[in-house]
């Protein structure tokens, strides 16, 4: 197994300015510090508010650019791709983060260190915090209940190299009609139960699960191109695991790789086979009294 002092990471950190999430890039520099000390570790900042073409070198050799916010985040990723071009394939890991990474649930962070990151070395996987719904839902065709939230991703270059672009959705036209009272046309390509997920979890009292977002919103004319926006950005986050899975990428929920790799000997065994989603959330060692966030009830889920 390689040593942690040679694991090159390369964080690609979206943020929409700095009036929210002010403390981002100082919140990402404290995670490394404590957690991941001894990788080689750079900083590459996309702020959608700026132009796209615009660089500039921030304190501690940081690098500042700005980004497309068409597909916020996944956009804007496209952008910092395409600014480290050739240069992506020299780390080990990219790691994709948004300002908004230390809101909900974060006690996952808390397990990400050197030791569990070396597990997927060189391995078609991506580790992050798994998040699911009570039932399976379909989009486009494909159906999926569980997937990586993507505001604090690991994965190997080689899979963002085959995905291409991370926008999965651009197009809103098959999608809304326009209509507050009734957002989603008849035939937008979502099953039923998944547009009531999204719209509960962006208007009303969550998905079932006892969790609330912290910025949910009345639906009205004036809140609907924002209401749209969000929807897009659920679809492309959703859809960012379905493909991965597609080509052959494994998720891998952070708090479940850090209580498997308890259980493997000190003289540095491989990981193993990565079971299902399923699996790893009944398997992954919760904290002591976990948050409402994390709590799921584990008769609604289906094998």
């Amino acid at each position: 197994m390689m040593g942690t002092s040679f694991m090159r990471i390369l964080t690609l950190l979206l943020r929409h300015g700095t009036a929210k999430y002010e403390n981002a890039i100082d919140d990402i520099e404290a995670f490394f510090a404590r957690q991941l000390p001894s990788v080689e570790w750079d900083l590459l900042v996309i702020d959608n508010t700026l132009p796209e073409g615009y660089e500039e070198v921030l304190p501690h050799k940081h690098v500042l650019i700005g980004g497309s916010n068409a597909q916020w985040e996944f956009s804007a990723w496209d952008n910092g791709i395409a600014h480290i071009g050739r240069r992506l394939a020299e780390y080990d890991l990219i790691h994709l983060a948004t300002s908004a990474f230390a809101t909900l649930y974060t006690r996952y962070l808390d397990r990400i260190g050197s030791e569990i990151l070396q597990l997927i070395l060189r391995r078609g996987a991506a580790v992050g915090h798994i998040d699911y719904y009570n039932e399976p839902i379909v989009i486009f065709g494909r159906q999926s209940q569980a997937w990586l939230r993507s505001s604090f991703v690991f994965l190997p270059p080689a899979e963002l190299k085959m995905l291409g672009s991370l926008v999965s959705v651009a197009d809103q036209a098959g999608l809304f009609t326009g209509n507050p009272t009734a957002p989603f046309r008849d035939d937008a390509p979502m099953s039923e139960n998944y547009r009531q997920y999204i719209l509960g979890w962006l208007t009303g009292d969550g998905t079932g699960q006892g969790v609330q977002w912290h910025s949910r919103f009345a639906l009205s004319q004036d809140t609907l191109p924002w209401f749209q926006s969000k929807v897009l950005t659920i679809l492309n986050e959703h859809m960012l695991s379905i493909r991965l899975r597609a080509q052959g990428c494994a998720m891998v929920d952070a708090t479940w790789l850090a209580t498997r790799a308890k259980t493997l000997p000190p003289a540095g065994q491989p990981l193993g086979p990565i079971p299902s989603w399923r699996k790893q959330i009944t398997e992954r060692d919760t904290d002591p009294a976990p948050s409402k966030v994390l709590f799921r009830s584990m008769f609604s889920l289906r094998e």
